[in-house]
């Protein structure tokens, strides 16, 4: 019972901030225009700080394990692959609203979500393999979107010009920015002026709330009309097959420390990711899809999420299933 009790004491603050934005999306109707400055100050004002400080204090050898690297983003790209087919199936072939679905059922809520999760369950030793998911994942995805979309005839541009713009995204993301600001910060070992340090704690400690809050308010503003067919197994690719496949292939590749093994599966057992509904809405395709898969996976995340949390809390997961 002691058990289950910390494991709600852990993940409750988490999805209470969403349900308070939830509800309170419900209850004062304001317009949707005014989350505009929240988007802008999470994306390019509070979480790159959060990742920065995650990486800045690394030794640089533990940023470099390539094998945990490929690994885990083999693993979103196999969710992403059986997700994209599901997506075709359901869709009667229509590509694009398939590869919204790839992307519901493979990127998870690693930036809002992950971090404060993993490091209250596991500790600062987690946050190295916390942020090379992050970028990882992101740098499979956010390639992979745009490029099937041109294939798909969604933009207007040739491959060449498509391809220009995927790489200049990826350069001038914030995300990226900040963790090779924090790679620059570990290999100098440079440390922030004791004014501007706090500044960016005080700023990595606001994004976790004011995100979960945002995914609540954001969610309530779509209200759900139908719920697609392929949402449930969507929903499982995410949930169950996604992390699942992480805990496999690391297992099968070896030498990868517990707690990174750890981190890795909790990782993918996120729900599915806020970002998600922001792609779909940029390319006009699959919002209420999106909305659906948002919802039911965070409702959902409840329980598998917290399985998950429970199963490495008390060591019944072996981190290891072949050495």
């Amino acid at each position: 019972m002691a058990d289950l009790v910390s494991i709600f004491n852990l993940v409750a603050p988490f999805f209470g901030l969403i349900l308070l934005g939830f509800a309170l999306g419900r209850y004062e109707r304001l317009p949707e225009a005014g989350l505009a400055w929240m988007q802008f100050f999470l994306i390019y004002v509070a979480l790159p700080p959060l990742f920065y400080r995650l990486i800045a204090d690394k030794p640089l050898s533990e940023l470099a394990n390539w094998s945990f690297i490929a690994t885990t983003t083999a693993a979103t790209f196999i969710a992403f692959a059986v997700s994209l087919a599901i997506g075709l199936r359901s869709t009667k072939g229509d590509l694009p609203q398939a590869v919204m679905q790839g992307v519901a059922g493979s990127y998870s809520n690693i930036g809002y979500m992950g971090p404060p999760l993993i490091l209250a369950a596991l500790g600062p030793e987690a946050s190295t393999p916390v942020v090379l998911i992050f970028v990882f994942d992101s740098l499979l995805l956010f390639s992979l979107v745009p490029l099937l979309m041109a294939f798909a005839g969604v933009e207007k541009r040739s491959l060449p010009a498509t391809l220009a713009t995927v790489v200049w995204r990826v350069l001038t993301h914030p995300f990226n920015l900040a963790t090779l600001a924090g790679v620059l910060a570990s290999y100098f070992r440079f440390e922030l002026p004791v004014a501007l340090d706090r500044m960016v704690l005080w700023l990595s400690q606001a994004a976790a709330p004011c995100a979960l809050f945002l995914l609540g308010v954001t969610v309530a503003l779509r209200p759900m009309r139908s719920l697609p067919r392929e949402v449930p197994a969507l929903v499982a690719v995410k949930l169950l097959l996604h992390p699942l496949t992480v805990w496999l292939l690391l297992s099968a590749v070896g030498g990868i420390p517990q707690n990174w093994i750890y981190a890795a599966v909790i990782m993918a057992a996120l729900p599915p990711a806020l970002n998600i509904f922001v792609i779909s809405t940029q390319y006009r395709v699959g919002i209420e899809r999106a909305s659906a898969c948002i919802l039911i996976g965070t409702i959902v995340s409840m329980v598998t999420l917290s399985g998950f949390l429970w199963l490495v809390k008390t060591g019944r997961m072996v981190a290891d299933l072949f050495h």
